[in-house]
């Protein structure tokens, strides 16, 4: 496993995603669609204490020491980077519900395999509950995650017994939706689980949402495989289109916030990039009146 920010390629989670998804959309002309801003602070301290204990927060941060199961090698530009990955969900979080009319993107990741006292998988820490109950302490606002990433978002659901008030943050009903099902049986529980999402916004005990398509629920991924092409960016339609239809019933705008989760492809990196370029697109289509024309770039993955 690599934590080379210039090697892409290599297998597991690239660090390096943020700045190489913003790079792909400028290749491809789409940078201007975006008003970037990157004035933000990180995380301090004393937010992981939010969702972890203190003695993994501290061993992390001041003996370098992760979780084996995590599988990275600790670096102080490491530690440093997820405190600003980490920041730029909450941001995005925070701006996004105080301006609702503006789609905000976290080009963020690595956020929902953490536990209370350990990483695990490729996240160190588990950045959606810190986020989310940073936003209620300040706003007093409710959240759901739809995380069709292709392995069970955990974090969450594993906080639930620790974090105070997280039922109040991130709702128990419908704030983790996860599909592990694949092709049209996956469509199927995504439609059912966005309809039970709708009637919870609109009887407003959720007041934003933030939507991770992770690039790995597609079937030539390395590490799962539950959707063709077409089926995953189908499922982008059927979030975002949920989303209109929302606020059409309700007359208000929705806070949306999108971010980045999975995706593995060692032979092909820019498979990866450009499934979250084809999501990217999709909502401004739908939610932002574009009328951008992308097609995916989607390679077969190499046998071996």
């Amino acid at each position: 496993m690599s934590m080379d920010p210039e090697n892409p390629g290599e297998y597991t989670y690239n660090p390096a995603k943020p700045r190489l998804i913003m790079e792909y959309l400028e290749r491809k002309g789409l940078i201007d669609n975006f008003n970037i801003e990157g004035d933000f602070p990180p995380l301090s301290r004393e937010d992981y204490y939010i969702a972890h204990t203190k003695e993994m927060v501290d061993n992390f941060f001041d003996r370098g020491k992760t979780s084996r199961i995590l599988g990275v090698k600790w670096t102080p530009e490491y530690a440093r980077a997820t405190t600003y990955e980490g920041g730029s969900l909450y941001h995005a979080i925070r701006y996004a519900v105080q301006n609702p009319e503006e789609v905000c993107f976290s080009p963020s990741g690595a956020f929902h395999h953490a536990n209370p006292t350990r990483g695990a998988l490729f996240c160190p820490f588990s950045g959606q509950v810190i986020a989310s109950m940073k936003v209620y302490q300040e706003f007093g606002l409710c959240g759901a995650y739809i995380d069709l990433d292709g392995h069970y978002g955990n974090s969450i659901d594993n906080s639930r017994d620790f974090v105070t008030d997280i039922d109040k943050a991130i709702s128990p009903v419908c704030g983790n939706i996860n599909i592990m099902a694949y092709h049209q049986k996956y469509m199927e529980e995504l439609k059912t689980n966005l309809a039970v999402l709708r009637e919870e916004i609109i009887g407003n005990r959720v007041n934003y949402v933030v939507f991770g398509h992770g690039a790995d629920s597609h079937e030539w991924d390395e590490l799962a495989s539950q959707l063709s092409t077409e089926e995953w960016i189908e499922c982008s339609r059927l979030v975002y289109t949920m989303i209109r239809g929302t606020e059409a019933v309700t007359g208000k705008q929705i806070p949306l916030i999108l971010f980045l989760l999975g995706g593995y492809r060692k032979d092909d990196y820019n498979s990866v990039l450009s499934l979250h370029t084809a999501d990217l697109v999709t909502c401004l289509n739908i939610l932002c009146g574009r009328e951008i024309d992308y097609i995916p770039e989607v390679t077969e993955r190499k046998p071996g």
